[in-house]
């Protein structure tokens, strides 16, 4: 099956919480009702979903464990189900099929296990299906751990070579001050060699259960995007973000490979 473009979306879990970190399933049907139009496109979608964390302890608020790596762990393994069954139905409602998968850190690394990542990613894509992936908190060690799932979005968008990565957080994009200040712009653009780190501040928004947060995404962004993958953030709660993104609106910060600068360099 031939594509015109692949995909890759980071959903955070910022993104689909409300104030109570309870997951809200309408932001999940916009996300795959988007998905579900590009497929109509003939564009391919792989989801990098968080929330499996927040969907464990959805049901197990009195978990009693003191080891915070061992109640993660729980929380995970419990809540990383119930996020397939919210995906699963949802795309069912839409006529597509999902799949998961799990991975970590090693199954990057050059040898079988990359190889191994690369046929499931190109089997699925090829039959239509779209993968949802997410990093194996249940098993993964400390030491093999990615960073965060921005770090996840953006391997997984150098193995399947994809046109663009998309990090969806619940911000509009990078600022060049606090979200929160009235003279603060969104910066639209920003070069893989622009220093606009000293924009970033403490005080701005990490993602509720995860490990990410605003200078995660623009490092990860960066890299991905020397890679000649073009890499956005933006606001995951806008319902036409990643459309609009796909179809070339400006939306949230786009992060490119300038080539002329390291040239003139």
């Amino acid at each position: 099956m031939k594509h015109k473009k692949r995909v890759v979306i980071k959903v955070g879990t910022n993104v689909m919480v409300n104030k109570d970190n309870r997951i809200v399933r309408p932001i999940l049907k916009n996300l795959v009702e988007q998905i579900a139009r590009l497929y109509e496109e003939d564009i391919m979608t792989v989801l990098i979903s968080s929330g499996s964390v927040i969907a464990g302890k959805e049901v197990l608020d009195d978990n009693t464990i003191e080891d915070e790596t061992i109640r993660r762990q729980v929380y995970s393994a419990v809540g990383q189900p119930r996020m397939m069954r919210h995906y699963y139905s949802i795309f069912h409602d839409y006529g597509m099929r999902c799949a998961q998968v799990l991975a970590t850190k090693r199954d990057f690394d050059e040898g079988k296990h990359r190889e191994n990542m690369i046929n499931c990613y190109e089997g699925l894509l090829s039959q239509g299906i779209i993968p949802i992936a997410n990093e194996d908190d249940a098993v993964s060690l400390s030491m093999s751990m990615f960073t965060d799932n921005d770090e996840l979005a953006s391997l997984v968008a150098e193995l399947i070579q994809a046109d663009m990565m998309i990090l969806l957080t619940d911000t509009e994009g990078l600022y060049d001050g606090h979200p929160d200040d009235e003279d603060s712009q969104v910066i639209k653009a920003v070069s893989t060699t622009q220093r606009v780190e000293q924009f970033i501040q403490s005080s701005q928004k990490k993602e509720g259960e995860g490990r990410g947060g605003m200078k995660s995404k623009l490092n990860v962004a960066k890299q991905t995007a020397a890679k000649n993958i073009p890499t956005y953030i933006a606001n995951g709660k806008h319902e036409n973000a990643i459309v609009d993104i796909v179809n070339g609106k400006e939306i949230g910060t786009r992060i490119y490979h300038d080539q002329t600068e390291e040239e003139n360099a």
